[in-house]
C-alpha cells in the first residue's frame, strides 16, 4: 500500500459547491433591486470564485482581497452600491455571506467511513489533506466534523509555495511528508488538478467521480480508460489495495 495517501478537500471530503450555492442562493432570492434573475447570478458568483481565487493562488491578491474583488464585480448586479471601504466590504461578506456558507458546510457520508477503514488497514498509509483553500478555513472544515485528528498534516498553498495543479504543490507536500513520490496518493475530484497533475509530478492519482463536474455543475468529464477512478471514498481501501498490488 502507498506510504503517503494526500486528500484534496473541497468536493472531496467536504461538499463545497453545495454551501456556496445555499448561501448565494439566499442572497439573491432576497435582493430587491437585483438586475439579473437569481440563476444568472448564482452563475456569476461561482465565476468570479473561481477567477479571484486563481488570483489569489497566483499570488496577485490576499485571501481578503479576492472576496473584495469578487464584491465589486458582483454587487452592482445585485442593485447594491459598492462600499469604497475595505473594511466595509470586508464587513458585507462576512455578515451577508460567510455565516450562511460556514453553516452549510456538510461533510460526505463516505468520509469517515474510508479514513476509518484506512486507518484500520495493517500497515496502512500516513494521511494528509493538499487543499488549495485558505489554511484557517480549511483547519475550520475539518474541525467541523471531527477529521482532523485522521490527519497528519494540512497542507496549503501557504506551506508549499505553489498551489495545484503546480507540480511543485506535490513534490513539495511529498517532500514535507517525507515521502517520495512514487510512493504517495493523491485522491481528489478534480480530474486534471487532482489526478492528472499529481501523475506529472509522480504521484500516482485517482479520481473521486461523484457524477458532477465542481466548476460547472453539469456531468462529469470524460477521462481516459487509464485513469484510477473511483465514485465513492469507501471505494478508495480497495482500489488502493489493488493498485499497490
Amino acid at each position: 500500500m502507498a506510504d503517503v495517501v494526500f486528500f484534496d478537500l473541497d468536493g472531496t471530503l467536504v461538499d463545497h459547491r453545495r454551501a456556496v450555492l445555499e448561501a448565494i442562493g439566499r442572497i439573491v432570492r432576497e435582493a430587491p433591486h437585483a438586475t439579473a434573475p437569481p440563476d444568472e447570478l448564482v452563475t456569476l458568483w461561482w465565476t468570479l470564485e473561481g477567477r479571484h481565487m486563481r488570483e489569489y493562488l497566483a499570488g496577485r491578491c490576499s485571501f481578503a482581497e479576492h472576496h473584495r474583488r469578487r464584491l465589486r464585480s458582483f454587487l452592482p448586479m445585485l442593485g447594491e452600491p459598492v462600499p469604497e471601504s475595505p473594511g466595509l466590504l470586508d464587513a458585507w461578506f462576512a455578515e451577508r455571506y460567510l455565516t450562511v456558507f460556514e453553516e452549510s458546510w456538510r461533510s460526505y457520508p463516505d468520509v469517515r467511513p474510508c479514513l476509518d477503514a484506512l486507518k484500520r488497514s495493517t500497515g496502512g498509509p500516513r494521511l494528509a489533506v493538499l487543499t488549495n483553500g485558505d489554511p484557517d478555513q480549511q483547519r475550520a472544515k475539518l474541525a467541523r466534523f471531527g477529521l482532523l485528528g485522521y490527519f497528519e498534516a494540512v497542507l496549503t498553498p501557504a506551506d508549499l509555495g505553489a498551489a495545484k495543479p503546480d507540480p511543485d504543490a506535490f513534490t513539495t507536500a511529498c517532500r514535507l511528508m517525507r515521502t517520495d513520490p512514487v510512493q504517495a496518493v493523491n485522491v481528489g475530484d478534480m480530474l486534471e488538478s487532482d489526478v492528472n497533475a499529481a501523475a506529472l509530478a509522480g504521484l500516482t492519482g485517482i479520481w473521486l467521480d461523484r457524477g458532477i463536474d465542481f466548476v460547472t455543475g453539469g456531468p462529469s468529464p470524460a477521462a481516459d480508460e487509464a485513469v484510477l477512478r473511483i465514485e465513492r471514498l469507501t471505494d478508495l481501501p480497495g482500489r488502493l489495495s489493488r493498485t499497490t498490488a
